[in-house]
């Protein structure tokens, strides 16, 4: 039931996506949602499709004598433009595995998909060019995840991405996200995402970020110092890698990653 929801989602999108293909319209500058948690505003060109995601991502926490590791191989999510101003996306996790080590006693493993995402953003100005942009996104979690990788519950968030000009080479965006989220006391409870992240050029084809994230209203404060790097080889093409790392006890202790994003 799973898979089959996961496909047929994908199957019903994909034409559309696809429809305005080929119509030869000069195409904006890629823009990609990764690798920084912060959204963009920015939506794919009508009738394309835009592939990210990473190649590998690894993350460790230890907490109360537990070290926890995670592996998440080849997690991706696929953009479809609908309208010059509208997509829709699909995330998903094919292959999770977690393993929880106590300082005594075995290790505990557990390996599966992930939970699945769906997406709609809607670009408000900017999409074009301009010293900001901003838009809003509706994210719907569908519990997909192998037994004991998720909450096996629906999720929803509205978030507000905006993007905007700082000078002297830097460009900057933040997001606030706001999601009904399931928590360990057993009921749905309001948690409120904030970003802010800086990016400058290095070199004409690459780019740096630096970010912070907060996340509270599930369980203690969670805070994070994220960077990374970007490198694009074309106007289609474009590679990161990046650190993730805990500022607050709640948040992983380190993330890695590397990934790529793709229009076509």
């Amino acid at each position: 039931m799973r898979h089959t929801l996961i496909f047929s989602t994908t199957l019903l999108l994909t034409p559309v996506a696809l429809c305005a293909q080929g119509s030869g319209a000069k195409l904006r500058e890629l823009s990609t949602d990764r690798p920084d948690a912060t959204e963009s505003p920015f939506t794919v060109d009508a009738g394309h499709v835009q592939l990210e995601m990473h190649g590998l991502g690894f993350t460790r926490d230890k907490a109360d004598g537990v070290t926890t590791t995670e592996w998440d191989v080849a997690p991706f999510n696929l953009r479809f433009g609908l309208t010059p101003d509208l997509e829709a996306g699909v995330f998903f996790s094919p292959h999770l595995r977690t393993e929880e080590k106590p300082r005594t006693g075995p290790a505990t493993t557990l390996r599966g998909i992930g939970d699945t995402v769906l997406r709609l953003k809607k670009n408000f100005w900017g999409n074009d060019g301009g010293p900001t942009a901003g838009g809003v996104f509706v994210d719907v979690k569908i519990p997909t995840a192998a037994a004991g990788l998720g909450n096996d519950k629906w999720e929803a968030a509205i978030v507000f991405p905006v993007a905007y000009d700082v000078g002297g080479g830097w460009e900057g965006a933040a997001m606030t996200r706001v999601e009904r989220r399931f928590v360990a006391s057993g009921r749905y409870r309001a948690a409120w995402v904030n970003t802010i992240t800086f990016a400058h050029d290095l070199t004409e084809k690459s780019g740096g970020f630096l970010e912070l994230t907060s996340d509270t209203g599930d369980g203690p404060h969670a805070a994070t110092f994220n960077l990374g790097v970007t490198y694009k080889t074309d106007a289609n093409t474009q590679f990161d890698a990046g650190v993730n790392l805990g500022i607050s006890r709640a948040a992983p202790d380190l993330g890695l990653f590397v990934g790529l994003s793709r229009r076509y």
